[in-house]
């Protein structure tokens, strides 16, 4: 008799073809489910972590308007998150942002949006960190470690030491395996949207004056030569740092089930929701508030209007929601980054390559990315202790260069397009059919319009506050300048004779995978 052995049934292996598109091996653990990796995306966003962590700066740079900022930043995002929806359908894997630009444009375009948007993503990590400052010590005045807050520097040294314990945190949980630090996540924003539409629901039975209130600027066009475009352009920032990070879901690809269906879903619910509750909360605030002429709108924000609205006990007991909305999100922040590094150093695209994409056999995840990220962002933390407001310069570029790294994608994505060179993937799974082109163009044009008003040296947004230095007011465009001029330059170069994937991540030829499958000769 003849007897044939057949190879094991693999239950993700359709979850790897994408994969082999890029030659890589299926090396992560496919454990997340739709509710994760919807969880990673809205948990980067944080609808609390922004709103909260922002409104102060929005409000006093363009009054109650400014609330329409929100509306618009989600219509240009929105394409954007259409764009990257059906490019997760097609490739759903890790550093997705890389690996699409990569894919859909060149090597050296993808190496250029990977590296702008791992230092975004790092400098991000330090930014939602220091929002424990802004919580905690309205929580209680003992979180208030230095000083008591009326010193100097009280306040931004207090901030770098409890935004350190934080980053602690996010580096050990990640260390740990994407299991545990899905379960933290999960968890996180189940709480974050329980108390999102509970405050919703407390704000609406609050209110003191009608939703006219929007229409309001306080004032704040006077001085620009403009008028109040000037300030709301200025204002919309407050929203445009909020409404990004949606691509994560797509990021953590190779460890999802079925993501080529759920990351898509994923990223545009994510980025709905995101929408549609933090546009509640932001509305309601302003119409339950009791006065709108408190200077503290300007300097405590949301925080204020909280404990104002709904008193010392239920408000700090929202605030600790809010605390835990910008754990998460910190934690989503730093599991994007280390996806990121992870897949650029799949390709030899950084430095000691072969030891940052090693994934750990014990914990099925990439350990050593997870811990030098950690300390590059403890270390960008050093810069807030005497010098807060260029802490504020480096936070804005972070920005900067994640709307850049976008662009990165979409506008690839839009010359393939127009030269016919785009196949969205088949099978039912998401496209924008005949819409793929007007939203890719709106993407593109959004995004390099919000990159230009992003990086254009305004004193109001880069120094605002003494001491007023000329190198902090262009500081953004210089900066963003030599990183990616830099960058450019050094793939040039130097690193593209070194790219391609390593021999331990290389997928094998299909004659080696077949091989120890193949049928024993007959007795």
């Amino acid at each position: 008799m003849t007897k044939t052995e057949q190879p094991p049934s693999d239950p993700h292996s359709h979850d790897d073809s994408e994969l082999a598109e890029f030659g890589y091996k299926p090396e992560l653990k496919r454990t997340l489910g739709n509710f994760h990796t919807f969880a990673a995306g809205i948990s980067y966003i944080s609808i609390l972590t922004g709103t909260f962590q922002l409104f102060y700066f929005g409000y006093g740079s363009g009054g109650p308007a400014y609330w329409w900022s929100w509306p618009m930043v989600f219509v240009g995002q929105f394409m954007v998150a259409l764009c990257f929806a059906e490019l997760a359908a097609r490739y759903p894997v890790a550093g997705s942002v890389y690996n699409w630009s990569k894919k859909i444009g060149n090597p050296h375009l993808g190496w250029l949006a990977g590296w702008t948007m791992l230092i975004a993503s790092i400098v991000s990590i330090s930014a939602v960190a220091l929002a424990y400052q802004l919580t905690l010590p309205q929580i209680s005045h003992v979180f208030q470690i230095v000083g008591d807050g009326t010193g100097k520097y009280d306040v931004a040294t207090n901030a770098v030491i409890l935004a350190t314990v934080l980053i602690l945190f996010t580096t050990l949980v990640n260390a740990f395996g994407v299991k545990l630090m899905a379960t933290i996540n999960s968890a996180g924003v189940f709480i974050e949207l329980i108390a999102t539409v509970v405050l919703i629901i407390l704000f609406a039975v609050h209110i003191t004056r009608g939703p006219q209130v929007v229409t309001q600027t306080n004032g704040t066009g006077a001085s620009y030569g403009t008028g109040y475009l000037g300030a709301f352009l200025v204002a919309s920032l407050a929203s445009a740092y909020v409404m990004y990070g949606f691509d994560t879901a797509a990021s953590l690809g190779e460890e999802s089930k079925d993501p080529s269906r759920n990351a898509p879903r994923a990223i545009i619910r994510a980025i709905v929701a995101s929408f549609v509750l933090g546009g509640l909360i932001l509305l309601l605030a302003l119409m339950s508030v009791s006065s709108l002429k408190s200077g503290k709108l300007s300097t405590d924000g949301l925080q204020y209007i909280v404990l104002d609205v709904l008193g010392s006990t239920a408000g700090k007991a929202m605030l600790w929601c809010v605390l835990i909305a910008v754990t998460v999100c910190a934690l989503a922040v730093h599991t994007a980054a280390i996806r990121l590094a992870f897949a650029m150093s799949r390709d030899n695209n950084l430095p000691a390559s072969s030891l940052l994409a090693k994934v750990s056999p014990r914990f099925q995840t990439p350990v050593l990315p997870a811990v030098i990220i950690g300390i590059l962002a403890l270390a960008i933390l050093v810069v807030n202790i005497r010098q807060p407001q260029i802490f504020t310069v480096v936070t804005s570029i972070g920005i900067i260069m994640i709307y850049l790294a976008y662009l990165g994608v979409t506008g690839p994505m839009l010359v393939a397009r127009l030269r016919g060179k785009w196949e969205p993937a088949g099978d039912g799974k998401f496209s924008l059919g005949r819409w793929g082109l007007l939203v890719n163009i709106v993407a593109v044009v959004w995004g390099t319009g919000m990159t230009i008003n992003l990086i254009w040296p305004r004193a109001a947004v880069y120094n605002a506050t003494a001491p007023f230095h000329w190198y902090l007011q262009w500081g953004a465009l210089l900066f963003v300048g030599v990183i990616m001029g830099g960058g450019f330059a050094y793939y040039w170069f130097i690193q593209r004779h070194r790219t391609g994937v390593l021999a331990e991540h290389r997928l094998e030829s299909e004659a080696e995978v077949a091989a120890p499958f193949a049928a024993p000769a007959a007795d």
